[in-house]
């Protein structure tokens, strides 16, 4: 059913929205990828704080053009199926929601992805940041890398006060 010139400004505005608090947004084709696994990648990108849209390309390139930064952006390889993956609180998210879903479902493939500065990145750099850990992921690493010394101290010195308690153990005995 074809959408009214209403409901495709409302559209516009949506997607405008969408980019413009989207740290990235990843683009992939789905040819031959069925509504049931469409759902199950909307679900899991849910999960993530990840918003998933399949919309018309060219009324992506009309939210493009009304956003100044992105302005810009090269739009040439917005052709074909595409569907959009948004996050506003990740950057890598987005890409390791859609590779996540790649592996099990192959006819999902990336094309590249928006940043928030209007640079679009190639596939082969999406799939690269999908690789990363996740924002989580990469603070609980510096975490433990800055507490790993501390912990050690304290291990040394509770080994050294048992063996202390040990002795005078003994030594009453």
């Amino acid at each position: 059913m074809a959408l009214t010139k209403q409901a495709k400004h409302d559209v516009v505005a949506e997607v405008a929205g969408l980019l413009a608090s989207s740290r990235m947004t990843v683009v992939a084709a789905y040819p031959h990828t069925t509504v049931k696994a469409m759902q199950q990648l909307r679900r899991d990108a849910r999960a993530n704080g990840t918003k998933v849209r399949v919309v018309k390309n060219r009324l992506v390139i009309k939210a493009m053009a009304a956003q100044t930064a992105l302005k810009d952006t090269d739009t040439s390889k917005l052709t074909g199926q595409l569907v959009y993956a948004f996050n506003s609180e990740d950057e890598v998210a987005p890409a390791q929601v859609v590779a996540a879903f790649a592996r099990t479902n192959p006819t999902l493939e990336f094309v590249g992805a928006i940043q928030a500065d209007g640079k679009f990145l190639s596939a082969d750099e999406v799939k690269a940041l999908a690789i990363l850990p996740g924002k989580a992921e990469l603070i609980a690493q510096v975490v433990a890398t800055l507490s790993s010394p501390l912990d050690g101290i304290l291990n040394g010195l509770s080994g050294n006060l048992h063996a202390l308690l040990d002795g005078v153990a003994a030594k009453a005995a």
